[in-house]
């Protein structure tokens, strides 16, 4: 039976096919509705349906392809802590909506305790980071302090959550 959530989101009880199904369109978002159900130990018209639930249900927000940055010459990651000088509820939303224009922020968390928010910064190099630090964040409305972390390398990288299935554990 479907509910609603706190945003009047009609919500669907997740059973063992809807979590396969949420397990395999996150580990292969190209996988095809044949290939899918098939996992999923159904047919292809009721596998379509459960997708289409699913995506009109919330729990899936989207499909993207996931980018090398290297390759495409962002040899640079930041994660910048920002320090606001209020925390009214329209200074901290003016922020994000800020953050949210800014093409080289590729995520912004707002954070309880001495941080206000964790940036992930992508540039080509440090260089490049230093100019949007110095002229863009330091100085944009707000902004009290920033301290900046780089990331030598990332050793493991896993976008999503931990969705369990019948065939996959909850760190697959």
């Amino acid at each position: 039976m479907d509910k609603l959530d706190r945003n009047n989101t009609r919500r669907v009880k997740l059973d063992r096919i809807d979590q396969r199904i949420l397990h395999d369109l996150q580990a292969d978002g190209r996988i095809t509705n044949v290939e899918l159900a098939r996992r999923a130990g159904i047919s292809a018209p009721p596998c379509l349906r459960r997708v289409r639930a699913l995506e009109e249900a919330g729990y899936i927000r989207g499909y993207h392809a996931d980018l090398d940055p290297k390759a495409l010459g962002f040899n640079v990651t930041v994660f910048a802590h920002v320090g606001l000088s209020s925390q009214a509820e329209p200074d901290l939303e003016a922020f994000e909506a800020l953050m949210a224009t800014w093409p080289e922020v590729r995520e912004c968390h707002m954070l309880a305790g001495e941080t206000d928010f964790l940036l992930k910064v992508v540039a080509r190099d440090w260089e490049e980071y230093q100019a949007f630090l110095t002229t863009r964040l330091t100085v944009a409305p707000n902004v009290s302090h920033v301290k900046s972390a780089l990331s030598i390398r990332s050793s493991k990288y896993r976008p999503g959550v931990p969705v369990a299935s019948d065939r996959a554990g909850p760190s697959d």
